[in-house]
């Protein structure tokens, strides 16, 4: 059976919205170029981003060492992650979650906060609640209201460090990883259960719906009185990993550094289109490696791109 339509479209609405934030929010953080003038009158230029609580790229590292710097993070990350789930350390996982979240949450805010005195400091200040909320006390609209602006936060941390080419070898290596954690060693799936589950903390979109028959039964219940908690209803879950959803915008976030905003909105439908066909096949009920298939959109895209702009 494939997914009913109604999941499809919110899942396909709240990923292209991420997009479009994400664009935004990137844009907001465009390089801005100044001469510095030194002692000795030796002029240079230099460029900044104006990304706030310390996360402006350091400047003596080139983006070839970045790529590796970035590929050892997310081998540590996973590492950490499997680690700490084996043990069990659900306090430690969540205060990680919970850092991560109101630092992303408060870059995005402060790109609309800008103009503002004490920006970051405000952008913090709406974070951090709404990051509490979504860590410990779970709220399916509150959840996929944040999701939808923590990833272009975290795209904007990332995307200083990327051009094109070290973006298209992480691409590659992130599809062929999740297509070994999803189809064969399905560290994906218990990772996704576990902080479903155990953690009650999920990254990534998370639409919780009901069949037919439990929607039935669930009518019936609620029509004897008194019955209602009685009753056991099956609800369904539909998610899609936060690396799905923030891969595409580190992507069309260094699109839009090179050819300009239209070339980046084509990345982000060019993903959104291979994500539609994945969800519109795909069975329900089983695990699907999405970045494999995203890739493909994209790089078509970018394909696209390279001919038109």
């Amino acid at each position: 059976m494939k997914h009913s339509l109604k999941i499809v479209i919110v899942l396909l609405s709240m990923f292209l919205l991420t997009q479009l934030v994400g664009l935004a929010v990137i844009d907001s953080y465009s390089p801005v170029v100044s001469q510095v003038t030194t002692e000795e009158n030796v002029t240079f230029n230099v460029t900044t981003y104006n990304l706030p609580y310390g996360t402006e790229p350091d400047k003596n590292i080139s983006q070839k060492d970045y790529l590796w710097t970035i590929i050892v993070s997310l081998i540590i990350a996973i590492s950490l992650i499997f680690f700490l789930m084996k043990f069990r350390a659900e306090l430690f996982l969540r205060l990680w979650f919970l850092f991560v979240i109101t630092l992303a949450l408060g870059i995005t805010f402060n790109a609309f906060l800008k103009p503002l005195p004490y920006a970051s400091s405000i952008a913090l200040a709406i974070a951090l609640p709404l990051a509490l909320i979504k860590v410990f006390n779970r709220n399916t609209l509150v959840h996929n209201f944040t999701e939808v602006l923590i990833y272009p936060g975290i795209a904007a941390i990332f995307v200083p460090l990327l051009n094109i080419w070290t973006a298209i070898i992480i691409f590659l290596i992130i599809s062929v990883y999740d297509i070994y954690a999803v189809w064969h060693s399905g560290f994906m799936q218990q990772m996704a259960k576990y902080q479903i589950k155990t953690l009650k903390v999920f990254s990534g979109f998370f639409v919780p719906y009901m069949g037919k028959k439990e929607r039935a039964l669930l009518e019936k219940a609620k029509k004897r009185k008194g019955k209602l908690k009685e009753v056991k209803i099956k609800v369904n879950v539909a998610i899609l990993g936060g690396g799905d959803v923030v891969f595409p915008i580190m992507l069309a976030g260094v699109v839009l550094g090179v050819f300009g905003i239209w070339a980046a909105i084509t990345i982000s439908l060019g993903a959104t289109a291979a994500l539609a066909l994945l969800l519109l096949f795909s069975q329900k009920g089983k695990f699907y490696p999405a970045m494999p298939f995203i890739t493909a959109g994209c790089f078509a895209a970018l394909a696209l791109v390279h001919l038109i702009f």
